[in-house]
Protein backbone atom coordinates (compact mmCIF):
# COMPACT_ATOMS: atom_id res chain seq x y z
CA UNK A 1 0.00 0.00 0.00
CA UNK A 2 0.97 3.29 -1.15
CA UNK A 3 1.42 6.14 1.77
CA UNK A 4 1.33 9.57 1.95
CA UNK A 5 4.74 11.18 1.88
CA UNK A 6 5.96 11.51 5.34
CA UNK A 7 3.49 8.71 7.24
CA UNK A 8 6.05 5.79 6.99
CA UNK A 9 9.14 7.82 8.22
CA UNK A 10 6.61 8.66 10.83
CA UNK A 11 6.20 5.12 12.49
CA UNK A 12 9.30 3.72 11.93
CA UNK A 13 10.25 6.41 14.41
CA UNK A 14 7.77 6.28 16.53
CA UNK A 15 7.51 2.31 16.75
CA UNK A 16 11.42 1.26 16.09
CA UNK A 17 11.36 -2.28 15.53
CA UNK A 18 8.01 -3.03 15.46
CA UNK A 19 6.77 -0.65 12.33
CA UNK A 20 7.66 -3.84 9.92
CA UNK A 21 4.94 -5.44 11.44
CA UNK A 22 2.97 -2.67 11.25
CA UNK A 23 3.20 -1.94 8.05
CA UNK A 24 2.78 -5.52 7.22
CA UNK A 25 -1.12 -5.39 8.42
CA UNK A 26 -1.92 -2.60 5.82
CA UNK A 27 -1.88 -5.75 2.98
CA UNK A 28 -4.36 -7.59 5.27
CA UNK A 29 -8.15 -7.73 4.56
CA UNK A 30 -10.18 -5.01 7.63
CA UNK A 31 -11.54 -6.79 10.41
CA UNK A 32 -15.60 -6.64 10.81
CA UNK A 33 -17.47 -6.42 13.62
CA UNK A 34 -20.86 -5.94 15.22
CA UNK A 35 -22.43 -5.77 18.40
CA UNK A 36 -25.93 -7.46 19.60
CA UNK A 37 -28.39 -5.34 20.64
CA UNK A 38 -29.69 -6.16 24.31
CA UNK A 39 -32.78 -3.77 24.25
CA UNK A 40 -34.55 -6.46 21.69
CA UNK A 41 -36.82 -9.19 22.75
CA UNK A 42 -35.20 -11.87 20.63
CA UNK A 43 -31.43 -12.19 19.06
CA UNK A 44 -30.46 -14.93 15.64
CA UNK A 45 -26.27 -14.47 15.46
CA UNK A 46 -25.43 -15.40 12.06
CA UNK A 47 -23.37 -18.29 11.55
CA UNK A 48 -19.69 -18.31 12.44
CA UNK A 49 -20.29 -15.40 14.66
CA UNK A 50 -16.90 -15.22 16.82
CA UNK A 51 -17.01 -13.58 20.58
CA UNK A 52 -14.58 -10.81 21.02
CA UNK A 53 -13.30 -11.58 24.48
CA UNK A 54 -13.72 -9.95 27.68
CA UNK A 55 -16.62 -7.85 25.44
CA UNK A 56 -20.56 -8.42 26.33
CA UNK A 57 -22.70 -8.13 22.89
CA UNK A 58 -19.52 -8.47 21.02
CA UNK A 59 -18.33 -10.29 17.90
CA UNK A 60 -15.85 -10.53 15.01
CA UNK A 61 -17.98 -10.76 11.48
CA UNK A 62 -19.86 -9.16 9.08
CA UNK A 63 -23.71 -8.15 9.07
CA UNK A 64 -25.92 -7.50 5.92
CA UNK A 65 -27.88 -4.60 6.24
CA UNK A 66 -30.58 -5.97 3.89
CA UNK A 67 -30.78 -8.97 6.80
CA UNK A 68 -33.70 -9.25 9.26
CA UNK A 69 -31.63 -8.94 12.01
CA UNK A 70 -30.38 -5.81 10.53
CA UNK A 71 -33.38 -4.35 9.74
CA UNK A 72 -34.71 -5.34 13.20
CA UNK A 73 -32.44 -3.83 14.94
CA UNK A 74 -30.81 -6.92 16.53
CA UNK A 75 -27.15 -6.11 15.58
CA UNK A 76 -25.41 -3.61 14.89
CA UNK A 77 -22.25 -3.37 12.35
CA UNK A 78 -19.09 -1.82 14.66
CA UNK A 79 -15.17 -2.02 13.79
CA UNK A 80 -14.09 -3.89 17.08
CA UNK A 81 -11.22 -1.22 18.19
CA UNK A 82 -14.21 1.43 17.67
CA UNK A 83 -16.20 -0.95 20.16
CA UNK A 84 -13.23 -0.82 23.27
CA UNK A 85 -14.24 3.16 23.93
CA UNK A 86 -17.62 2.37 25.33
CA UNK A 87 -16.55 -0.53 26.71
CA UNK A 88 -14.14 1.19 28.28
CA UNK A 89 -16.28 4.08 29.32
CA UNK A 90 -17.66 2.71 32.87
CA UNK A 91 -21.49 3.93 31.87
CA UNK A 92 -24.18 2.54 34.44
CA UNK A 93 -27.89 2.48 33.88
CA UNK A 94 -29.89 6.25 35.44
CA UNK A 95 -26.62 8.19 33.72
CA UNK A 96 -26.75 11.04 31.95
CA UNK A 97 -24.25 10.62 29.37
CA UNK A 98 -23.42 12.86 26.00
CA UNK A 99 -22.30 11.42 22.88
CA UNK A 100 -20.90 14.37 21.50
CA UNK A 101 -19.66 13.40 18.02
CA UNK A 102 -21.79 10.82 17.41
CA UNK A 103 -22.34 9.96 13.84
CA UNK A 104 -23.05 7.16 12.72
CA UNK A 105 -24.37 5.92 15.79
CA UNK A 106 -22.07 3.35 16.47
CA UNK A 107 -20.89 4.84 19.83
CA UNK A 108 -24.56 5.97 20.81
CA UNK A 109 -26.22 2.73 20.24
CA UNK A 110 -23.47 1.21 22.13
CA UNK A 111 -24.25 3.52 25.20
CA UNK A 112 -27.77 2.73 25.51
CA UNK A 113 -27.43 -1.19 25.53
CA UNK A 114 -25.46 -0.08 28.82
CA UNK A 115 -28.21 2.29 29.92
CA UNK A 116 -30.89 -0.46 29.79
CA UNK A 117 -33.51 2.31 29.04
CA UNK A 118 -32.74 3.90 32.41
CA UNK A 119 -31.01 7.48 32.16
CA UNK A 120 -30.97 9.25 29.31
CA UNK A 121 -28.78 9.98 26.12
CA UNK A 122 -27.60 13.32 24.16
CA UNK A 123 -26.25 12.19 21.20
CA UNK A 124 -24.79 15.00 19.00
CA UNK A 125 -23.98 15.33 15.47
CA UNK A 126 -23.04 18.40 13.81
CA UNK A 127 -23.46 17.48 10.60
CA UNK A 128 -27.02 17.93 9.30
CA UNK A 129 -25.98 14.95 6.37
CA UNK A 130 -24.85 12.87 9.46
CA UNK A 131 -27.26 13.58 11.84
CA UNK A 132 -30.16 12.33 9.71
CA UNK A 133 -27.87 9.01 9.13
CA UNK A 134 -27.91 9.46 13.27
CA UNK A 135 -31.47 8.96 13.77
CA UNK A 136 -31.85 6.55 11.48
CA UNK A 137 -29.23 3.95 13.32
CA UNK A 138 -31.02 5.27 16.21
CA UNK A 139 -34.81 4.45 15.55
CA UNK A 140 -33.40 1.52 14.21
CA UNK A 141 -31.77 0.18 17.21
CA UNK A 142 -34.99 0.92 19.28
CA UNK A 143 -33.78 3.90 21.80
CA UNK A 144 -36.74 5.16 23.94
CA UNK A 145 -34.65 7.44 26.04
CA UNK A 146 -31.91 9.42 23.73
CA UNK A 147 -32.51 13.05 22.17
CA UNK A 148 -30.63 13.72 19.12
CA UNK A 149 -29.18 17.06 18.65
CA UNK A 150 -27.20 18.75 15.48
CA UNK A 151 -25.88 21.63 17.09
CA UNK A 152 -21.89 22.24 18.31
CA UNK A 153 -20.35 21.61 21.19
CA UNK A 154 -20.18 25.79 22.39
CA UNK A 155 -24.13 25.93 21.79
CA UNK A 156 -24.80 22.28 23.71
CA UNK A 157 -22.76 23.92 26.44
CA UNK A 158 -25.22 27.02 26.90
CA UNK A 159 -27.73 24.56 28.09
CA UNK A 160 -25.86 22.12 29.18
CA UNK A 161 -23.36 23.70 31.87
CA UNK A 162 -22.11 21.00 34.82
CA UNK A 163 -25.08 18.43 33.94
CA UNK A 164 -23.86 15.28 32.35
CA UNK A 165 -22.05 12.32 34.60
CA UNK A 166 -20.58 11.16 31.28
CA UNK A 167 -18.98 12.74 28.11
CA UNK A 168 -18.15 10.82 25.40
CA UNK A 169 -15.78 12.45 22.68
CA UNK A 170 -14.67 10.51 19.92
CA UNK A 171 -12.99 13.50 18.30
CA UNK A 172 -12.91 14.70 14.70
CA UNK A 173 -9.43 13.53 13.73
CA UNK A 174 -6.55 12.61 11.04
CA UNK A 175 -8.35 9.06 10.68
CA UNK A 176 -4.58 7.62 10.13
CA UNK A 177 -6.17 4.32 11.88
CA UNK A 178 -8.98 4.16 9.04
CA UNK A 179 -6.11 3.81 6.60
CA UNK A 180 -6.56 -0.07 5.70
CA UNK A 181 -10.12 0.27 5.93
CA UNK A 182 -10.94 3.67 3.98
CA UNK A 183 -7.82 4.13 1.62
CA UNK A 184 -9.19 7.86 0.27
CA UNK A 185 -8.43 8.75 3.99
CA UNK A 186 -4.84 9.01 3.30
CA UNK A 187 -6.11 11.62 0.21
CA UNK A 188 -5.87 14.86 2.76
CA UNK A 189 -3.18 13.36 5.24
CA UNK A 190 -0.02 15.31 5.49
CA UNK A 191 2.33 16.10 8.58
CA UNK A 192 0.65 18.76 9.38
CA UNK A 193 -2.46 17.78 9.16
CA UNK A 194 -2.62 15.84 12.73
CA UNK A 195 -1.38 19.35 14.31
CA UNK A 196 -4.31 20.88 12.56
CA UNK A 197 -6.50 18.45 14.00
CA UNK A 198 -5.47 18.64 17.53
CA UNK A 199 -6.37 22.63 17.44
CA UNK A 200 -9.99 21.73 16.59
CA UNK A 201 -10.21 19.05 19.40
CA UNK A 202 -8.80 21.97 21.62
CA UNK A 203 -11.13 24.30 20.54
CA UNK A 204 -14.09 21.52 21.09
CA UNK A 205 -12.57 19.96 24.47
CA UNK A 206 -12.94 23.68 25.77
CA UNK A 207 -16.92 23.70 25.87
CA UNK A 208 -16.98 20.26 26.56
CA UNK A 209 -15.35 20.44 29.68
CA UNK A 210 -18.01 22.89 31.15
CA UNK A 211 -20.67 20.54 30.65
CA UNK A 212 -19.37 17.90 33.17
CA UNK A 213 -21.06 17.59 36.38
CA UNK A 214 -18.32 17.69 39.47
CA UNK A 215 -16.88 14.18 39.44
CA UNK A 216 -17.97 13.46 35.67
CA UNK A 217 -16.44 11.54 33.32
CA UNK A 218 -14.74 12.78 30.28
CA UNK A 219 -13.95 9.44 27.44
CA UNK A 220 -11.51 11.09 24.88
CA UNK A 221 -11.12 8.95 21.77
CA UNK A 222 -9.74 9.06 18.18
CA UNK A 223 -8.77 6.67 15.36
CA UNK A 224 -5.79 7.72 14.70
CA UNK A 225 -2.01 7.08 16.22
CA UNK A 226 -0.91 10.40 15.72
CA UNK A 227 0.56 11.42 19.31
CA UNK A 228 -0.42 15.24 18.46
CA UNK A 229 -4.27 14.46 18.57
CA UNK A 230 -3.53 12.03 21.67
CA UNK A 231 -1.70 11.47 24.16
CA UNK A 232 -0.19 15.63 23.89
CA UNK A 233 -3.80 16.69 23.98
CA UNK A 234 -4.58 14.34 26.94
CA UNK A 235 -1.63 16.32 28.45
CA UNK A 236 -2.67 19.42 27.87
CA UNK A 237 -6.56 18.57 29.42
CA UNK A 238 -4.12 17.63 32.13
CA UNK A 239 -2.61 20.65 32.29
CA UNK A 240 -5.51 23.10 31.76
CA UNK A 241 -8.22 21.58 33.95
CA UNK A 242 -8.53 19.49 37.39
CA UNK A 243 -8.68 16.53 35.90
CA UNK A 244 -7.07 12.88 36.68
CA UNK A 245 -6.23 10.47 34.36
CA UNK A 246 -7.64 6.50 34.98
CA UNK A 247 -6.44 3.92 33.78
CA UNK A 248 -8.17 1.85 30.58
CA UNK A 249 -8.38 -1.62 31.31
CA UNK A 250 -5.77 -3.54 28.73
CA UNK A 251 -7.50 -6.34 26.89
CA UNK A 252 -6.90 -8.38 23.41
CA UNK A 253 -3.94 -6.74 22.90
CA UNK A 254 -4.33 -2.82 23.35
CA UNK A 255 -1.41 -1.43 24.67
CA UNK A 256 -0.27 1.40 26.97
CA UNK A 257 -0.27 5.38 25.60
CA UNK A 258 3.14 6.64 24.50
CA UNK A 259 4.24 8.00 27.98
CA UNK A 260 0.99 8.34 29.52
CA UNK A 261 0.55 4.63 30.67
CA UNK A 262 -3.08 4.81 31.78
CA UNK A 263 -4.33 5.73 28.12
CA UNK A 264 -4.46 3.15 25.43
CA UNK A 265 -3.73 2.19 21.87
CA UNK A 266 -4.64 -0.39 19.22
CA UNK A 267 -2.71 -1.20 16.43
CA UNK A 268 -3.61 -3.57 14.00
CA UNK A 269 -0.40 -5.73 14.66
CA UNK A 270 -1.47 -6.25 18.53
CA UNK A 271 -5.40 -5.98 18.52
CA UNK A 272 -7.63 -7.46 15.65
CA UNK A 273 -9.25 -4.74 14.67
CA UNK A 274 -8.29 -1.02 12.95
CA UNK A 275 -6.56 1.62 14.85
CA UNK A 276 -7.94 3.57 18.30
CA UNK A 277 -6.68 5.91 21.06
CA UNK A 278 -8.25 6.17 24.42
CA UNK A 279 -8.11 7.91 27.55
CA UNK A 280 -10.46 8.61 30.36
CA UNK A 281 -10.29 11.48 32.74
CA UNK A 282 -12.67 11.87 35.87
CA UNK A 283 -12.82 15.74 36.50
CA UNK A 284 -12.74 17.06 39.92
CA UNK A 285 -13.13 20.35 39.06
CA UNK A 286 -16.59 22.39 40.24
CA UNK A 287 -18.65 23.27 37.17
CA UNK A 288 -21.66 25.28 38.74
CA UNK A 289 -25.11 23.53 37.14
CA UNK A 290 -26.71 25.77 35.15
CA UNK A 291 -30.47 26.17 36.70
CA UNK A 292 -33.34 25.38 34.05
CA UNK A 293 -36.77 24.20 34.02
CA UNK A 294 -37.46 20.91 32.96
CA UNK A 295 -38.92 20.04 29.54
CA UNK A 296 -42.55 19.92 30.07
CA UNK A 297 -45.86 18.16 28.09
CA UNK A 298 -47.22 20.49 25.92
CA UNK A 299 -50.89 18.61 24.53
CA UNK A 300 -53.84 19.96 24.34
CA UNK A 301 -56.62 18.08 25.95
CA UNK A 302 -58.06 16.80 22.89
CA UNK A 303 -54.51 15.35 21.67
CA UNK A 304 -54.19 13.84 25.05
CA UNK A 305 -57.43 11.68 24.75
CA UNK A 306 -56.46 10.26 21.75
CA UNK A 307 -52.84 9.63 22.73
CA UNK A 308 -54.30 8.28 25.69
CA UNK A 309 -56.77 6.04 23.94
CA UNK A 310 -54.29 4.47 21.75
CA UNK A 311 -51.82 3.86 24.62
CA UNK A 312 -54.68 1.60 26.49
CA UNK A 313 -55.70 0.05 23.47
CA UNK A 314 -51.89 -0.91 22.47
CA UNK A 315 -49.76 -0.89 25.03
CA UNK A 316 -50.01 -3.58 28.30
CA UNK A 317 -48.06 -1.05 30.41
CA UNK A 318 -48.00 3.43 29.55
CA UNK A 319 -44.57 4.58 28.41
CA UNK A 320 -42.42 7.02 30.80
CA UNK A 321 -41.58 9.95 30.04
CA UNK A 322 -42.96 13.67 28.51
CA UNK A 323 -45.10 13.87 25.92
CA UNK A 324 -44.32 17.03 23.51
CA UNK A 325 -45.77 18.01 19.78
CA UNK A 326 -43.77 19.40 16.95
CA UNK A 327 -47.05 20.87 15.09
CA UNK A 328 -49.11 17.29 14.35
CA UNK A 329 -46.12 14.76 15.45
CA UNK A 330 -45.93 13.24 18.42
CA UNK A 331 -43.01 12.95 21.02
CA UNK A 332 -41.43 10.77 23.71
CA UNK A 333 -38.68 12.50 25.76
CA UNK A 334 -36.93 11.33 28.75
CA UNK A 335 -37.43 13.06 31.95
CA UNK A 336 -35.07 14.90 33.45
CA UNK A 337 -34.23 17.09 30.50
CA UNK A 338 -33.73 21.19 30.18
CA UNK A 339 -35.88 22.86 27.61
CA UNK A 340 -33.68 22.66 24.02
CA UNK A 341 -35.59 25.38 22.11
CA UNK A 342 -32.78 27.03 21.45
CA UNK A 343 -30.72 23.88 19.94
CA UNK A 344 -31.40 22.30 16.71
CA UNK A 345 -33.04 19.15 17.37
CA UNK A 346 -33.04 16.43 14.88
CA UNK A 347 -34.99 13.80 16.68
CA UNK A 348 -36.58 15.33 19.79
CA UNK A 349 -36.94 11.66 21.80
CA UNK A 350 -39.13 8.71 20.35
CA UNK A 351 -41.27 9.46 17.59
CA UNK A 352 -44.43 8.01 18.88
CA UNK A 353 -46.86 8.93 15.91
CA UNK A 354 -48.98 11.84 14.16
CA UNK A 355 -52.15 13.42 15.07
CA UNK A 356 -54.95 13.42 12.22
CA UNK A 357 -58.41 14.21 12.27
CA UNK A 358 -59.25 12.77 15.34
CA UNK A 359 -57.12 10.06 15.38
CA UNK A 360 -53.44 8.85 16.48
CA UNK A 361 -51.59 6.91 13.51
CA UNK A 362 -48.28 5.09 15.36
CA UNK A 363 -45.00 5.52 13.95
CA UNK A 364 -42.43 2.96 12.36
CA UNK A 365 -40.01 3.93 15.35
CA UNK A 366 -42.54 2.92 17.94
CA UNK A 367 -42.79 -0.05 16.73
CA UNK A 368 -39.46 -0.74 16.51
CA UNK A 369 -38.59 0.52 19.72
CA UNK A 370 -41.58 -1.60 21.55
CA UNK A 371 -40.77 -4.79 22.60
CA UNK A 372 -43.44 -7.32 21.22
CA UNK A 373 -43.96 -7.89 25.10
CA UNK A 374 -45.08 -4.88 25.69
CA UNK A 375 -47.72 -4.70 22.85
CA UNK A 376 -51.49 -6.02 23.12
CA UNK A 377 -52.08 -6.22 19.72
CA UNK A 378 -49.31 -7.98 17.13
CA UNK A 379 -49.50 -9.24 14.04
CA UNK A 380 -46.59 -11.71 13.09
CA UNK A 381 -45.37 -11.74 9.62
CA UNK A 382 -43.60 -14.77 8.62
CA UNK A 383 -40.32 -14.43 7.67
CA UNK A 384 -41.00 -15.50 4.00
CA UNK A 385 -42.88 -12.23 3.71
CA UNK A 386 -40.01 -10.08 5.05
CA UNK A 387 -38.20 -9.18 1.81
CA UNK A 388 -41.68 -8.51 0.31
CA UNK A 389 -42.94 -6.27 3.04
CA UNK A 390 -39.40 -3.92 3.07
CA UNK A 391 -39.99 -3.70 -0.46
CA UNK A 392 -43.03 -2.19 0.07
CA UNK A 393 -45.55 -4.74 -0.87
CA UNK A 394 -48.80 -5.22 1.02
CA UNK A 395 -49.98 -8.69 1.72
CA UNK A 396 -53.01 -10.67 2.40
CA UNK A 397 -53.30 -10.94 6.18
CA UNK A 398 -52.98 -14.04 7.95
CA UNK A 399 -55.30 -15.82 10.17
CA UNK A 400 -57.94 -13.26 9.52
CA UNK A 401 -57.25 -10.71 12.07
CA UNK A 402 -59.81 -7.58 13.03
CA UNK A 403 -59.11 -4.11 11.40
CA UNK A 404 -56.87 -1.92 12.87
CA UNK A 405 -53.34 -1.02 14.07
CA UNK A 406 -51.05 -3.72 15.30
CA UNK A 407 -47.51 -3.74 15.92
CA UNK A 408 -45.49 -6.23 13.20
CA UNK A 409 -43.42 -8.75 14.56
CA UNK A 410 -41.04 -10.43 12.46
CA UNK A 411 -38.61 -12.51 13.90
CA UNK A 412 -39.71 -11.78 17.71
CA UNK A 413 -38.90 -8.13 17.35
CA UNK A 414 -40.82 -5.07 16.30
CA UNK A 415 -40.71 -4.23 12.47
CA UNK A 416 -43.12 -0.84 12.90
CA UNK A 417 -46.72 -1.05 12.98
CA UNK A 418 -48.91 -1.81 9.97
CA UNK A 419 -52.82 -1.35 9.82
CA UNK A 420 -54.91 -4.29 8.75
CA UNK A 421 -57.48 -3.61 6.58
CA UNK A 422 -60.54 -5.87 5.16
CA UNK A 423 -58.03 -9.32 5.18
CA UNK A 424 -55.25 -7.07 3.94
CA UNK A 425 -51.67 -6.19 5.76
CA UNK A 426 -51.52 -2.32 4.53
CA UNK A 427 -47.44 -1.29 3.69
CA UNK A 428 -46.37 1.18 6.28
CA UNK A 429 -42.68 0.87 5.90
CA UNK A 430 -40.89 3.86 5.49
CA UNK A 431 -40.76 4.59 1.70
CA UNK A 432 -36.83 6.10 2.35
CA UNK A 433 -36.26 2.76 3.76
CA UNK A 434 -37.86 0.08 1.50
CA UNK A 435 -35.17 -2.34 -0.60
CA UNK A 436 -35.25 -4.70 -3.22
Amino acid sequence: MPFPVGFKEKYQTILGSESAAFFATFEEEPVAGFRVNPLKESLQLPQGAEPIPGMPWSYYGKVSGKSLQHVTGQLYSQEPAAQMVVDAAGIEPGMKVLDLAAAPGGKSTHILSYLNNQGFLVSNEISSKRAKILVENMERFGAQNAVVTNTDAKALSRVFKGFFDVIVLDAPCSGEGMFRKQADAMDYWTLDYPEQCASLQREILEATVTMLAPGGRLVYSTCTWAPEENEEIVSWLLSEYDFDLEQVPLKNGMVSGLNLTETARMYPHHFKGEGQFLARLHYRGTNKAKKFKGTRSNLNADQKNLWQTFEKAHLKEGLTGVLQTFGDELYLLPEGLPTLDKIRIARNGLHLGTFKKKRFEPSFALGVALKPSQSLRIYELPEEDFKAYVAGQSLPAQGNPSNGWYQLVCGQNGLGFVKISQGMVKNHYPKGLRFQ
